[in-house]
């Protein structure tokens, strides 16, 4: 069974984390719904799978996400989502646009952050604003 921080620690507060932890956290949610998604859609080879799920983690597509998020997130989000972005110690691997890697930063902090407290559907939610995106982008 999976347990949520809050649930198992009630006296640490997300809020208060440092923007990198919950992206270390983030990063595993988010591609945890991106492989949920691609297996729900159809058995394929792993190998298929893998470069399905790189080109939706990657920090390119997740800069994309960013931009897609901002308008629908509260203030307390959006303070989260800068706070990862902002983080300085934040190294882009070689072949990452810095700009889009601190945007993916972002984007994973926010991710940790909701899951951390529990706010699942909230995840979900979010997450499922990004696919919709992406299902319109592959359609025109």
């Amino acid at each position: 069974m999976i347990t949520t921080l809050e649930a198992m620690q009630p006296n640490v507060n997300p809020k208060q984390m440092n923007p990198l932890t919950l992206a270390f956290v983030g990063d595993v949610v988010f591609e945890l719904l991106v492989r949920e998604r691609l297996v729900a859609n159809g058995d394929r080879p792993v190998g298929q799978l893998h470069n399905m799920a790189v080109a939706q983690v990657k920090a390119s597509a997740q800069a994309v996400a960013y931009h897609l998020l901002e308008p629908a997130l509260d203030e307390e989000e959006m303070s989260i989502l800068k706070r990862g972005r902002n983080s300085h110690s934040v190294h882009p691997p070689k072949n990452a646009n810095p700009q889009d890697y601190r945007k993916a930063t972002g984007v994973e902090a926010l991710f940790g952050y909701l899951y951390l407290k529990g706010r699942i559907e909230r995840v979900e939610e979010l997450f499922q604003l990004i696919t919709r995106n992406e299902e319109s982008s592959a359609e025109d």
